[in-house]
């Protein structure tokens, strides 16, 4: 007697969640778009650079720009393919991690509001100030809770930080009300 194998058969999908389903399994299409999008706005952005005759040399400024976005392309196409191919992200392993939790998107939230904050703030205020609500509202968010060690910290991390790239790197922070006193 001679036994054939069967092929399992799929389970029958709930009736609308089919789309709902593919898009699940196929998440890292997501990234893929993203590094699509990415890279074409590197690439026409590096393409509509103004340069002059007089900065351009063997290798001009537009030569890595290009070279990161045709990079973003090629990997976008590539993780696109091995996707649909039935390829999967390795699911995270950390031991400090429950993966059944949710994300917690109070802390994400506070953490791009702080950010937003001090994108806009640098300007006023000067790095030392807006990075110091950076650091500050940073360890904040992420749960710490010593309200009088932590500003204090984040002032002196700011200043170091402001010190070590305006003059020991030479790399132009604004200064803000503090420029005259740094």
């Amino acid at each position: 007697m001679t036994t054939t194998a069967e092929t399992p058969s799929s389970p029958p999908e709930k009736s609308g969640g089919g789309r709902r389903t593919w898009l699940r399994e196929h998440s890292e299409l997501g990234v893929c778009v993203m590094l699509l999008a990415l890279g074409v706005l590197v690439l026409t952005d590096a393409l509509t650079m103004d340069v002059e005759i007089g900065q351009r040399g063997p290798i001009g400024p537009r030569t890595v720009p290009i070279a990161v976005g045709i990079g973003l392309l090629v990997v976008a196409v590539i993780l696109a393919i091995d996707v649909l191919r039935g390829g999967r992200g390795e699911a995270e392993g950390g031991e400090d991690i429950d993966l059944s939790e949710p994300a917690d998107w109070r802390t994400v939230l506070l953490l791009a509001g702080v950010f937003l904050g001090a994108t806009v703030l640098i300007e006023p205020l000067g790095f030392p100030i807006a990075g110091a609500l950076l650091f500050w509202g940073a360890a904040y968010a992420l749960g710490s809770r010593h309200l009088d060690r932590d500003p204090l910290i984040a002032a002196g991390l700011s200043l170091f930080t402001y010190v070590v790239f305006n003059n020991l790197l030479g790399v132009p922070l604004p200064g803000g009300p503090l420029m005259g006193v740094l």
